[in-house]
């Protein structure tokens, strides 16, 4: 008996250490391209704000727990057998590219309509990939919901620094 239960604690911590690998994974994907752009430009820091613009510190920290709530739920379906499975893969890897792109679209090329047209794209891909996931683990599905309504938020916040600035 001693034997099943070790051997279950460790199956459970390598789970452990499993899930927050891929959290670890996505969040430093989606912070690649912090490293080629930045909202400390000139440019940026020039661009009138609207009145519901958020501390800048907010960012970072909503960002790292949305990426870390991706790679648990991104976890969740990758362990799965579903039949779903590879789809939902897919769908998660086409957003998540679509949501490194717009750093650079935004920041570098200085292009706020092109990062609109790339952040309507990515809440798009998110709600399919939202239905997939579900359709292969719902508390996957769930762990997404935050994430879609930041990038609600975030694109209502594009368009209008796109609208004060043009």
């Amino acid at each position: 008996m001693a034997t099943r239960t070790t051997t279950r604690r460790d199956s459970d911590r390598y789970s452990l250490l499993r899930a927050l690998g891929f959290a670890v994974l996505v969040n430093v994907v989606g912070a690649a391209p912090s490293i080629f752009s930045s909202p400390d430009s000139a440019w940026f820091r020039s661009l009138e704000k609207p009145w519901f613009y958020p501390p800048s510190i907010a960012f970072p920290l909503v960002w790292t727990a949305l990426f870390t709530l991706l790679g648990v739920a991104l976890w969740l379906v990758w362990r799965s057998d579903s039949a779903g499975r590879r789809l939902a893969l897919g769908l998660f890897a086409l957003q998540m590219a679509f949501n490194v792109v717009w750093t650079p679209a935004f920041f570098a090329l200085e292009a706020p309509l092109l990062a609109l047209g790339v952040i309507l794209a990515l809440w798009g891909l998110i709600v399919g990939t939202v239905v997939a996931f579900d359709r292969v683990d719902r508390r996957a599905a769930a762990l997404l919901v935050p994430y879609l309504a930041w990038v609600t938020f975030a694109a209502v916040l594009n368009f209008e620094l796109w609208r004060l600035n043009a």
